[in-house]
């Protein structure tokens, strides 16, 4: 197998830890893949660099290809995401002094009860609630839109949404910026870490198993290269595969601290890998499962009704045809090449493309190739079922 060099953006971030375990511990290499891991500014930089053909694909917000495929951003390229890199990893902080509110009525900081947590923060917030996100087009804020819009909270009535790179999240809170904010690791543990911020909520705690990153390619570069997109999703498998098993924690966070990487001290990091968050300035400790998924339950696998979910929200939100958004982003979550690509190795697919979301409340076998596929719990904070075949 000849070894092809291929150029993949990343924003740094510990849900990153894909490419960057396929690349250091030789996953990548297996494939006859030679990984150059270039880090980016800013989302809509790295959006675009794939779009036009600067690097073959990159670690990106799962709605990013479906906004694209909606025709939202300005960006007409079709991106396909080839799999999923990571579920959640995400939390929501605020201010020192909307906490100091929270607390004094009564709100205990459990990080754990969605709906306690919004009503708390809805009603400390005042007239509006000014809350920063990474990108408009990210699951921060469509998971945010989700969780506030059920609880009465409408934007842009009552709610402003501020796009804030993740690295300068803690010091829009700290200018006043913001009150509080969506972000994914470890930057909401930093800002606490920094002491200006308190974390709310992990945003498992809103959707239990929520598509946060992909690893996304043009779409007219993944029909050209079929066996090189094959390689790269059986080398994110594998990365994603070797993430999962809680012995490699210390040593994937020791991967991720490295100057050329993330930069960060380790400790911080491997707090995400965990689960385990110190949520406030006194040192307060809470422990959350699924925190951040990697592989567990078809945790790669793209799910067309995940694709589907997230355009029904794009849709509603900018007035686009429901049923034509559907169908366009059904298209960009692979689930062919996915199958194609890990056929013949150990991995056991769902025999399905499309499920209920929402709809799991405890671990459960499904269907699969082999008969022993166990999926997650996946259910939202407010019990709704996400049926795609209604929409």
């Amino acid at each position: 197998m000849s070894v092809v060099r291929l150029t993949l953006g990343y924003i740094p971030l510990v849900d990153a830890a894909p490419l960057i375990v396929a690349r250091e511990i030789g996953f990548a290499e297996q494939e006859g893949l030679s990984l150059d891991l270039r880090p980016s500014p800013s989302w809509s930089t790295l959006r675009d660099l794939v779009a036009l053909g600067q690097i073959e694909g990159a670690h990106m917000l799962a709605p990013v290809p479906v906004a694209m495929a909606l025709g939202l951003g300005g960006m007409p390229t079709r991106l396909d995401a080839l799999c999923v890199l990571s579920a959640n990893g995400n939390v929501v902080g605020v201010s020192l002094a909307l906490a100091e509110r929270m607390r004094a009525a009564g709100h205990p900081f459990d990080f754990a009860d969605a709906e306690s947590a919004g009503r708390a923060l809805i009603a400390a917030a005042g007239e509006r609630l000014r809350i920063g996100v990474p990108f408009p087009f990210s699951m921060h804020a469509e998971l945010l839109y989700y969780w506030l819009g059920a609880l009465g909270l409408e934007a842009p009535q009552a709610l402003d949404v501020h796009t804030v790179p993740p690295p300068l999240m803690a010091e829009a809170l700290a200018a006043g910026d913001i009150d509080a904010f969506c972000v994914g690791a470890p930057w909401g543990a930093a800002a606490v870490d920094d002491g200006v911020a308190e974390l709310l909520l992990p945003t498992t705690s809103i959707w239990r198993f929520a598509p946060e990153k992909v690893l996304a390619v043009r779409h007219d570069w993944a029909e050209a290269n079929p066996d090189l997109a094959a390689r790269l999703i059986r080398a994110m498998w594998r990365a994603g595969r070797w993430l999962a098993d809680r012995d490699n924690h210390v040593t994937a966070s020791e991967l991720l601290a490295r100057p050329e990487y993330l930069n960060l001290n380790a400790e911080l990091l491997e707090r995400s890998l965990t689960g385990v968050q110190t949520i406030s300035p006194r040192g307060e400790i809470r422990r959350t499962d699924g925190f951040l998924l990697f592989h567990a339950g078809a945790g790669g696998f793209p799910w067309r009704s995940q694709a589907s979910w997230i355009a029904g929200r794009l849709a509603a939100r900018t007035g686009l045809d429901r049923a034509a958004a559907d169908r366009a982003a059904r298209q960009v979550f692979r689930t062919d090449l996915y199958r194609a690509a890990l056929a013949g190795t150990s991995a056991d697919l769902p025999g399905a493309s499309e499920k209920l979301e929402g709809a799991l409340h405890v671990p459960t076998e499904v269907a699969s190739q082999t008969g022993t596929l166990i999926l997650p719990p996946d259910g939202f904070f407010d019990g709704r079922v996400f049926d795609p075949s209604a929409d």
